[in-house]
């Protein structure tokens, strides 16, 4: 293991693979990375899997046989996602088994379209999970109020959850009320606690690209520039510790339930201006992941400074620096607004693309 990456994971933070596709499971590079450089999970959504999809030819020989048995487009996609995440569910299964469950995981979206539908996102969260058929399976739910009570559906069913689309403090409270409420109800079932875990993805670096926007349209003051983000998510864990305690949760947690842990995603520097491992190092704290794209991950092994908590250690920098940026005219309710339906816009794109790139293969196939 390299030591920047080993330091990161001895500090607590389990890191996680932004990235997926049949070329990195064919040609063992996934194992490579988990053998190697201290992965122990992967996120999958759209966007991914259409840039899978678009580059190389593995898919082929299985966009053939689904056309020759007249799958249409939506079956096919759902065929070939779920084949490449059992079979890297498959790669981090010792992981899983290792840790106890915690992690060793890999998620899988449900579909975009439904990111305000509530029962069709607990629907196809189910059909996700018994066509995988692997327990370290993550199902991957947005974190929009319609998302909510598929939440707590879906984890009252013993079916692992990994919430997406969390950028503001108020959401994020509301997505940790829906997975306890989840485990209650499985409490009731009979279930086993200890079985059930979760991750909630709150977004980072799209913070600082829409405040920083609406920054420089105000002509602010330039040090205020690229802190919101890491602030609101030091603000997150805050909000994490202080849920996570107290009477409710230690019923639960004497039951065997495992907390919801704090997942740091969007994390990929998007200013060239800023240090390519801010949303890293700066955000270390034990029982959080942080989901990397592999050119994150790559620098954080090359040059990332592994300083110990980052997080509860500036509680009281975070609050300054939101307080600052509310004199400065930001918005902060408009902007959690704005990039949750941007969020969720940006994935119903990439699943266009998805889409169109499926068809035209399968197409392709059937005139062959």
């Amino acid at each position: 293991m390299t030591d920047r990456l080993q330091e990161l994971s001895e500090a607590g933070v389990s890191i996680w693979l932004d990235d997926l596709s049949r070329e990195r499971l064919e040609t063992g590079n996934l194992s490579d990375l988990v053998n190697e450089d201290s992965v122990v999970g992967v996120t999958t959504n759209p966007s991914i899997f259409a840039a899978a999809l678009s580059d190389g030819e593995r898919y082929d020989e299985q966009v053939r046989e689904l056309a020759a048995g007249g799958a249409d487009v939506d079956e096919a996609i759902f065929v070939i996602t779920t084949t490449d995440v059992r079979n890297a569910c498959d790669v981090l299964r010792p992981v899983y088994d290792a840790t106890n469950g915690v992690d060793g995981r890999v998620s899988i979206e449900v579909a975009p379209g439904l990111a305000f539908d509530t029962e069709g996102t607990s629907a196809s969260a189910q059909e996700l999970w018994k066509t995988v058929d692997r327990p370290n399976l993550f199902i991957k739910i947005p974190g929009t109020p319609e998302g909510w009570p598929a939440i707590t559906e879906t984890i009252g069913r013993g079916i692992d959850v990994n919430v997406t689309l969390i950028f503001g403090l108020e959401q994020y409270r509301n997505v940790m009320e829906a997975y306890v409420a989840g485990l209650e109800k499985a409490q009731e079932a009979g279930l086993d606690l200890s079985d059930i875990h979760s991750v909630a993805s709150f977004f980072v670096s799209r913070v600082d690209t829409e405040i920083d926007k609406r920054l420089e349209e105000s002509g602010a003051d330039k040090s205020l520039f690229g802190r919101a983000g890491i602030a609101n998510a030091r603000l997150a864990y805050k909000a994490y510790e202080e849920f996570f305690s107290g009477p409710r949760w230690e019923k639960l947690a004497a039951a065997g339930a495992n907390k919801q842990r704090p997942l740091w995603a969007s994390t990929g520097v998007k200013n060239p201006d800023y240090k390519d491992t801010m949303y890293v190092v700066d955000l270390v704290v034990p029982n959080t992941v942080n989901t990397m794209p592999e050119k994150t991950l790559e620098a954080v092994k090359d040059h990332g400074d592994v300083e110990g908590d980052q997080v509860t250690t500036n509680y009281d920098d975070a609050e300054a620096t939101m307080g600052s940026l509310a004199e400065a005219g930001i918005d902060y309710d408009d902007v959690i607004r704005v990039l949750i339906q941007e969020g969720v816009d940006k994935f119903v794109a990439s699943w266009d693309e998805l889409v169109g790139s499926v068809q035209e293969q399968l197409d392709k196939a059937g005139r062959e």
